[in-house]
Order: C-alpha cells, then structure tokens, then sequence
C-alpha cells in the first residue's frame, strides 16, 4: 500500500464505562485532493466499527472546501473487552449529486484502547490513504457463476478465500461463505458454504445452487459474504 496520502482526518476518542460506549468525535479533515471542476470537493465520512458493517455513521456534506471542520459525535455500543479486536474504519466521501460518490480515502485505526485513553480533548491525527485501500484490508474470495437458462439453475461455486482478517483471538477465523439471491433490496433465499476452523484462507470447492427461473434472472442479483462463525 504505497499510496499517496489524501489528506489528513483528525478525530478523538473516549470510552464510557458506564454505557459501554465508545464515543467517536470527528473534528476536522485537511488538505483533502479536488474531486470536483469547481476545484473543491463536498466531503463527508462515514464511519464503522469493524468488523460489523451494518452499523454505520455519516457526517454531514460540508460544501465546497478542502479543508471541513465536521465536530460531530457518534457512539458505537462496544463491550470493553472487545475493543482489542475491534477498528474504527472512516472513509472520506465527495458528495455528488447526480452520480456515484467518490471515494476520495479512508482511515484504519487500531488500538483502540490506547487512543480512547487520551481522551476526548486530544486530536488523533491521520493520513487520509487512498480507496483502494479496503480490498486488501479484508481478504479476496474467489468463486465462479453458471446459469443453465433451460433448468433455471445458478450455481455458484464457492472455490476458496484468501488473506481473511483475523477474528477471533487465537488468530484466525472460523470463516464461511454465505450467498444471498436479492431482488429490489430484498433476500429471497440463501446458501451456506462449510464451516472452515482456524483458517485466513480457506478452501470450499463446493457448489450453491439457486432455483432462478429464466425471465427473472435479469432483475435479481447476488451477494457473497464472508462471515466469521461464532
């Protein structure tokens, strides 16, 4: 990841015992490249607790600047033993009206503990690495498609994953590769691959099949995840 920075993203960070929350404050972003023509860009950031990714947060679009002063508090529900295996993932977004957004870079930020330990009044400062930046973060899985129109069949075969992050504490994962059949948004059906003990790259070669009737194939679409069994 010999990327050139894109600016920097300060934040700061503090546990609450009480509520076991960790309390996330995004101060400021600087010397952010221009996205738009206008020589600007209007940024925001979301941000995750990794590894769930179904809970995030976003900042508000601040227009037209280079340089936003966000100060916006979040708080993500987090046992304190937890927080060792636990990142914060920010990614700097331009907003864009009418197209996708761009992805202008992200943060990873580990050690979590410590960096809440210097409070809230203690900007943590970071260089903003460009978006590519999540591929290699999370490992690849590799798999291949065949639809047979006449019997209304996909099957993917889930072949292997590789370069998976560490979930659990013994250093690896238990993990497993689920894909979901969606339409509009919504799950029709799911297949489960085996479950892999102790493994950052496990191997499958086994097949999932969906029934997928040939005047539907065009309106649905396929999600793979890999998951980590607990």
């Amino acid at each position: 990841g010999g990327a050139p920075p894109c600016g920097r993203l300060s934040v700061a960070l503090r546990y609450a015992y009480g509520t076991q929350q960790l309390i996330v404050r995004i101060l400021r972003a600087l010397d952010l490249p221009a996205k738009d023509s206008n020589g600007f860009s209007d940024p925001y950031v979301k941000i995750y607790l990794l590894p769930d990714r179904k809970k995030k947060f976003q900042t508000k679009v601040h227009r037209k600047t280079l340089n936003p002063v966000f100060d916006e508090t979040f708080s993500f529900g987090v046992p304190f033993g937890e927080l060792p295996a636990r990142r914060l993932h920010f990614s700097v977004y331009d907003f864009d009206r009418f197209s996708r957004h761009d992805l202008i870079g992200q943060v990873v930020l580990d050690n979590l503990l410590e960096a809440a330990e210097r409070g809230p009044d203690v900007p943590i400062w970071r260089d903003i690495v460009e978006g590519s930046g999540e591929k290699a973060d999370l490992g690849e899985v590799n798999f291949s498609l065949c639809y047979l129109p006449t019997a209304g069949r996909l099957t993917v075969t889930v072949i292997r994953a590789s370069n998976l992050r560490a979930m659990d504490l013994t250093g690896y994962s238990d993990p497993y590769v689920k894909a979901s059949l969606m339409a509009e948004g919504r799950r029709l059906k799911k297949r489960k691959t085996s479950i892999k003990k102790n493994t950052l790259n496990p191997s499958y070669n086994e097949a999932l099949v969906f029934d997928v009737p040939h005047d539907s194939v065009h309106s649905v679409s396929l999600t793979i995840a890999v998951v980590d069994y607990d």
